[in-house]
Order: C-alpha cells, then structure tokens, then sequence
C-alpha cells in the first residue's frame, strides 16, 4: 500500500523484500481458522546467511500465543534469487494522484559504485572516490564560507564509459576524498547508480541508496551498464516516489529529484558498514537560504574552534 511514507498502487504478494532504509505499509486480512496460529518467517536476502530463518507466530486472540501451528513454516526464498527480487521490486508504481516527475532533468550524474583499496584497506568507492567525512560539519563549513574545512574540488561527475563492470577493476586503488555535489536551488537532478563487479573473483552485490532530505521518483531499473539512449526507457508518469532505492547486482537503477531543501545532505548506501567505508557522496543545495544553525551542529572542527574563540562554548 505505502513505500517510504508515500502511496502506491496496490498488489499482493506472498513475501516482500525490505532492505536497510525502506519502509513499507501492508494489508493483511485475517480470514484464516481463527482456532489455530500461523507462522511468519523472515529470512536474509541479497548477502548469503550464515543462520537460519527466524520465525515468529500470528496468533489470533481465540487461542494462546503459546500455541505451536500445525502447519510448517513457509520457505523463505533462496538469498540469491535476484530474478525474485526485481519483480517485486519493478511491482512498485506511484498510486494515481502521486505527483509525476519533471519531465526533464537540469543535470545527471553518473556513479559508479565499486569495491577497492585504499592503503591496503578494502573500501568502497564512489566513481573511484572513497567518501571520508571531515571533522568540521559540512553546513557550517559551506555556510560561513570556511573553504578549507573539505576538498572545493567538485567530485567526478561520471566514470570512463570503458570501465568493465564484469570484471574485477583493472586498478584496484582508490582514493579517499570529501568534495560536494553542488545543486543550485530547485535544480532537476538525474542520478544514475551504476553497479559493478567486487574487487577480486566474480559477484556483484545488492545495495539500498538513501537519501537524506528528500523524496525522489525511482524513474527505471535496467541490466549492465547504462547506455545513451536508457533514458527513453524512464518510467516518467507511474515513478513512484521514495527515499531508498537498490541497485542489483551489475545493473543500474535512475532516479529523479528536485534540490528543493536548503541545506547539506548524504546520499549513501544503508548497509552501515559500507557507508563507513567510503559507499556515499555529500548533496548540498541552497545553503545561503538556511537560517540560524543550532550550535550543537557547529561544535566539532573548524566551526567549533570558530566557536570557543568567540566564547560561546
């Protein structure tokens, strides 16, 4: 019924995908034996298991939740059924009514989201950049104009279209780095995710891309690298509208926002670990717009130093 506090057409399914950072909002009729209880399993999808399924009891009030029920628990798909998980996925449209996408973009970004190293360390890289925060918060350092708090070279906007994203990279190293993507306020945006091989052998992983601060129209899903001519196939009047999205593995996912919220935001993958390791780039729109910052924001790096010699610590 509802996917990132935003409505969509209504299907049925007999199980659902939820990665890290989505939120959904199901029906669920309970037209069953009220005199007996029914199981629930919940399993990992995406990352191969080392436990079983949990499982959980729905237990109508008629009868005690101790009660074991008869029947065995369903199966939950195999972790690796992709195949599984973009149907369910490509299920989800915009509920009519939902407002559509601009029909055009100001600007695309391409990111090309790969495993790498960086001094010996496994990392994960954005367009071969590997996202590391700096100490002095990023909306005070844009908003009193402290240019040397981060790095004012703006990131890479695409990758060498030759990159081969069915094979481990050809050079493995990254670099580490904390530069913005700088929108001009209410700026149409196009990202395009672009999923690639890991670092050594074969295998792709799936990853869930939030945003922070905003909704965005998820405009299509596609296989291998995104190509000029993808952008025809954009779902641009049912997109439906979230803030988490995933891309599979060597696929790419488009998405759609306007830069309509003043201030500084992450975009990153919702795995934790993997944005700790450098999956996410920094958004910033609009900042001249934002009023009086809490000092609790300011209180770390160059802001707070700003701070404690002005005496307000």
């Amino acid at each position: 019924m509802e996917a990132d506090g935003n409505y969509v057409t209504p299907f049925v399914v007999d199980d659902m995908d939820i990665y890290s950072g989505e939120t959904y909002s199901v029906l669920l009729r309970t037209d069953q034996d009220p005199n007996k209880n029914y199981w629930l399993s919940i399993g990992v999808r995406g990352r191969k298991p080392n436990t079983t399924q949990g499982l959980t009891i729905l237990n109508y009030k008629t009868i005690s939740a101790s009660v074991f029920p008869t029947s065995p628990p369903p199966v939950t798909p195999l972790w690796n059924d992709f195949e599984r998980s973009k149907a369910f996925t490509k299920k989800i449209i915009a509920k009519m009514g939902t407002p559509q996408p601009p029909k055009r973009s100001d600007r695309t970004i391409f990111l090309l989201n790969t495993q790498n190293r960086v001094d010996g360390f496994t990392k994960w890289s954005i367009n071969n950049v590997s996202l590391t925060l700096p100490p002095t918060p990023y909306l005070g350092s844009i908003k009193f104009k402290l240019n040397n708090a981060f790095d004012q070279t703006p990131p890479p906007m695409t990758f060498p279209q030759d990159y081969d994203i069915f094979n481990p990279p050809v050079n493995p190293n990254s670099t580490i780095g904390n530069g913005v993507y700088m929108f001009n306020l209410n700026e149409v945006v196009d990202v395009i995710l672009q999923n690639a091989n890991q670092l050594s052998g074969n295998g792709s992983e799936i990853h869930p891309w939030h945003l922070h601060g905003h909704d965005f129209w998820v405009l299509g899903y596609g296989e291998g690298k995104f190509k000029q001519g993808d952008e025809k196939k954009f779902n641009l009047t049912h997109a439906p509208l979230r803030n988490t999205a995933v891309i599979f593995p060597y696929g790419w996912t488009a998405l759609r926002f306007k830069a309509d919220n003043p201030g500084v935001w992450a975009f990153h993958c919702h795995i934790e670990p993997h944005l700790h390791m450098g999956m996410g780039v920094i958004f910033a729109e609009g900042v001249h717009k934002v009023g009086k910052i809490p000092t609790e924001a300011l209180t770390c790096g160059l802001t707070g130093k700003k701070l404690a010699e002005n005496g307000h610590y």
